[in-house]
């Protein structure tokens, strides 16, 4: 043991510990650290805000740069360590736990002030990291801050409320009386909005606006990426993002266990930079399995972001030769195609309905089903709302359809919420026809640039047109042609998807 030379960052392992608390690896702070000017690291003047520190890593990594870009300025060690630590770096912890654990990463000292702290200026044990404890402001059985629900979260005080500091205010700047250069953290994710089975609620976003309201030169934190197409609570914010154009970088990683290793975010992870005095189109880097591919484009090109740019020109192409009066997001039923929810209870007699794939085709009451899309009468093809369950990792080669997980409904049959209907017809033939070309691989293609979660609700089809007429068995080459696919764009898109034939269909 003695001649290996191994020396494990005690974050680093933190940093695998599970998935309640995501904590940030080092290797991974430090890229993100590198987007920053190295300017920055060599005034003495710059101030750095981490409003959600779990370990310290940020703020321990500002002060290493820190204490180098300095040393000309400032060569006394000791007076360094004591300028910038008093100074320029400053944090606000999301639990008392984590306010130890940060200071001793920051102070080599769970007290600022104790007798092994490395600096010698603090009067108070918190020093420049914060933790009060702080209460949910309750409405309605939600916070009016973070949409907490009261059920789950209304605590004694001896227990740890999760009600963050930093978006728990209406005036951040209140918390230090001082304003910051930068804003820099991996915020909580989500937190229990009291809903049906386990429902959350994402609360990255509230950290990023509370941010902008400091008005920082330069923001940037890691959230996950199921914001580039919108979702709970997510709208507003995706489209906030996308018209932002001070977003000047945007790293993303398809697979989170890339960054963040034993943790499995649905729709991956990215860091993005905001200057807020530097607009332009953004530097869009996507990792994905060691391959690194960059462009520069704006973020709002489309509705949603699309995070391949090699899906970007095919997207282009097909929408343009297309020219579709609309596409399949407005042919794909909404949710409750017949008012019928997920959990209706079969009848013994009645309308043919289908349920889960469990129960199969059985009956429901004639008086709990509406009609308001008039497609009760006619041929349709029936398709899971959520496909997918279970796969959190869509950068995979996934088959959302195969014959295992479709139906073909006839006149007179209807279905539950756990089911869209994908088209509806006068003829069967119709409906087959339809079905060759949504299980091509080249328009499954199209459905997975806005996929994000196992659910697949209409609105992910906004970039597969609507064709005039489904009168063929259409087949991947058949739209190649019709499409002016390249080699290239093809050999994209083969890695991508999976042939139906390949899928497990149990």
């Amino acid at each position: 043991m003695l001649k290996i030379n191994y020396n494990p960052d005690v974050l680093s392992c933190l940093a695998n510990l599970s998935n309640d608390e995501v904590f940030t690896p080092p290797k991974l702070v430090n890229e993100i650290l590198d987007s920053i000017p190295r300017e920055l690291f060599e005034n003495k003047e710059i101030t750095f805000l981490d409003p959600v520190s779990k370990t310290g890593v940020f703020l321990r990594e500002i002060a290493k740069r820190l204490m180098i870009g300095l040393e000309k300025t400032i060569p006394d060690k000791q007076e360094r360590i004591n300028h910038i630590f008093k100074n320029q770096l400053y944090g606000i912890a999301v639990t008392e736990l984590t306010s130890l654990l940060s200071r001793r990463s920051m102070y080599c000292s769970k007290y600022a002030n104790g007798k092994y702290s490395i600096c010698e200026t603090f009067d108070n044990e918190e020093g420049n990291l914060k933790f009060d404890y702080t209460q949910h402001t309750w409405e309605n059985g939600k916070c009016t801050y973070c949409n907490a629900s009261e059920e789950v979260y209304s605590r004694k005080d001896d227990l740890e409320t999760y009600a963050y500091q930093f978006i728990h205010t209406d005036k951040p700047e209140n918390i230090f009386n001082m304003k910051f250069d930068v804003i820099i953290g991996n915020p909580p994710y989500q937190l229990s909005d009291g809903g049906h089975g386990r429902s959350a609620s994402p609360i990255y976003h509230k950290f990023i606006e509370q941010a902008k309201k400091l008005n920082p030169r330069y923001l940037t934190m890691i959230i996950p990426a199921r914001w580039y197409a919108g979702g709970k609570g997510l709208d507003d914010f995706r489209n906030g993002m996308l018209n932002d154009d001070r977003i000047r970088k945007l790293v993303d990683f398809e697979n989170s266990s890339d960054v963040f290793p034993g943790v499995d975010i649905a729709g991956g992870i990215c860091y993005f930079l905001w200057e807020r005095d530097n607009k332009g189109l953004c530097e869009i880097t996507n990792l994905y399995d060691g391959v690194k591919v960059t462009s520069e484009r704006a973020l709002n090109e489309f509705d949603v972001f699309i995070r391949h740019s090699q899906a970007v020109p095919v997207i282009r192409k097909v929408l343009k030769i297309e020219n579709a009066k609309h596409n399949l997001n407005k042919v794909v039923s909404p949710r409750k195609p017949f008012s019928l929810p997920t959990n209706y209870k079969p009848t013994k007699k009645g309308i043919k309905c289908h349920f889960t794939q469990k129960l199969g085709l059985q009956y429901a009451n004639p008086a709990d089903v509406t009609d308001r899309f008039k497609i009760r009468q006619k041929w349709k093809l029936l398709i899971p709302r959520a496909p997918i369950a279970g796969q959190t990792d869509f950068s995979k080669p996934v088959g959302f359809y195969y014959d295992g997980n479709t139906r073909i409904a006839k006149p007179d049959e209807i279905c539950t919420e756990s089911w869209l209907v994908a088209c509806a017809f006068s003829t069967k033939e119709e409906v087959v026809s339809f079905k060759s070309y949504l299980f091509t691989k080249i328009v499954r293609f199209l459905l997975l640039q806005t996929v994000v979660s196992q659910d697949i609700p209409r609105d992910k089809f906004v970039f597969i047109p609507h064709l005039e007429k489904y009168d063929m068995e259409f087949t991947d080459e058949i739209l190649r042609e019709r499409w002016d696919i390249t080699d290239e764009e093809w050999a994209f898109i083969d890695s991508k998807i999976k042939a139906t034939e390949l899928i497990n269909n149990k």
